[in-house]
């Protein structure tokens, strides 16, 4: 059976498989016939970034879902940890989001959301693929008479801004502060720049005109020069660069260097133990967080518990032991008291409350964590082979982890998103640390290339 979902969703090309409508209406048919349990009415919320074929998928999956005798909310260009919040918030039986987060438009992806607005497991993921392989959805279809019926609504963005402020302290306010924000032209152009309005901000946006095809062009987390220019054109307190899904954050502080996200997830842990609310005195991080992070929370007597990449991996160590704070250096910071998945915005809110509670700037905040230097290499992938079937690789990345010892660290890893690999190294010598990570590279393409041939 081929794998349809990824580290987060199924994701692809647009009108290329996976990501065509014929399977985006059986991923609907599926997912409603696995969530549709018990009796009375049952729906299930879309919603979407701001890509041209979101248009495409919406409908399609709407299509699939209301087949099975299962209502559809639509509710339009949202983001991403919104539709976490809604699918919960409105007895959802699930939540449906249409978005590639932060790859170019031409990509689009579909993850979901059980009714408690978490992402799915993978044993239901598993479920899903199972139920479009075998092509039993075509028998479980519903009657004429209980055809779903699909409807808009116009208030969901409202509810994620009351949801948002909510988890700013009324104490507080950020009468005085100059934000600039970057919305990437993608999913929090509207909601991004009202929340922090609203919660007195004088705030500059960029990236908030949307037209299908600029969502994270050249803009966002992923590009964040362009904020960083602005901060220091406008002399700004504080810098926010959401990606295009807005379940990412990347900061600038009033110097101009940025933020990213395990300096918020170290200085977030010291503001939560100061406070004493850090739960279970651990922070959850994947393995490409850095060193220096690790170094940073033992300073503070916390534990640092790494998962594989991908953030739904880290909320289920988090909810499996009882954590409330985790992430993932990209930006992905989950906070388990406020929200189900990771969240740009909010993310932003808890930075500028610390600001705002200690009096004290960004860059000093942030100074806290000494960064090990990391070096990553992609490269495009035909196949994606296993490294243990490599011998000559293995006995070469062995010799390079022998070499780091404890100084340093290895990691080799296929995306689970792009046709990719992706070789870390991480030591106390840059020079040093790239060479290696740039021979690693170089000898995984000719082991794939030589075991392709």
């Amino acid at each position: 059976m081929t794998r349809l979902f990824g580290t987060d969703g199924v994701r692809g090309t647009a009108n290329l498989h996976p990501m065509t409508a014929e399977l985006a209406l059986q991923l609907g048919q599926a997912v409603a016939h696995v969530f549709r349990g018990g009796s009375g009415k049952h729906r299930i919320v879309i919603g979407k970034d701001t890509r041209l074929s979101g248009y495409m998928f919406e409908d399609a999956l709407a299509a699939g879902i209301c087949s099975m005798g299962v209502n559809v909310i639509q509710v339009g260009p949202i983001p991403t940890p919104a539709m976490a919040f809604l699918t919960a918030d409105m007895r959802c039986d699930a939540g449906v989001m249409i978005s590639a987060s932060h790859n170019p438009y031409q990509d689009n992806g579909i993850k979901f959301f059980a009714h408690d607005g978490f992402k799915l497991p993978d044993d239901v993921e598993h479920r899903i693929e199972q139920l479009i392989a075998s092509g039993e959805l075509a028998k479980l279809r519903c009657a004429p008479d209980r055809i779903g019926q699909a409807r808009r609504i116009d208030d969901a963005q409202g509810r994620y801004v009351v949801m948002l402020k909510k988890t700013f302290p009324l104490s507080l306010r950020l009468d005085g502060l100059r934000v600039v924000l970057d919305c990437a032209n993608g999913a929090a152009y509207k909601v991004g720049p009202t929340v922090l309005e609203e919660l007195g901000a004088e705030v500059f946006a960029i990236g908030v005109d949307p037209n299908g095809r600029n969502i994270n062009d050249g803009l966002g987390s992923q590009h964040p020069e362009a904020l960083v220019d602005k901060v220091r054109e406008l002399r700004a307190d504080v810098g926010i660069a959401v990606d295009g899904d807005a379940d990412r954050v990347v900061l600038a502080c009033e110097k101009g260097m940025l933020v990213d996200g395990d300096a918020v997830l170290a200085l977030c842990a010291r503001d939560l133990v100061e406070r004493g609310a850090l739960a279970g005195g651990a922070v959850v991080a994947t393995v490409m967080s850095n060193l220096g992070l690790e170094r940073a929370l033992a300073e503070i007597g916390v534990e640092l518990v790494r998962t594989q990449v991908g953030d739904r991996y880290v909320v289920e160590e988090m909810r499996r032991h009882g954590y409330n704070l985790g992430g993932e250096q990209s930006g992905h910071v989950i906070f388990l008291d406020h929200n189900h998945t990771g969240d740009g915005l909010l993310t932003a809110l808890q930075v500028l409350a610390i600001m705002r509670r200690k009096e004290r700037p960004l860059s000093e905040l942030a100074a806290g964590i000494e960064r090990f230097p990391q070096v990553l290499v992609n490269f495009a992938v035909a196949e994606k082979r296993p490294l243990e079937s490599l011998p000559e690789f293995m006995r070469q990345l062995r010799q390079v982890e022998q070499t780091l010892g404890k100084r340093g660290r290895v990691l080799i890893r296929y995306s689970g998103t792009e046709a990719k690999a992706r070789v870390m190294v991480e030591g106390e010598d840059e020079r040093r640390v790239n060479a290696l990570a740039n021979e690693l590279a170089e000898a995984l393409k000719r082991a794939l290339a030589g075991a392709a041939g």
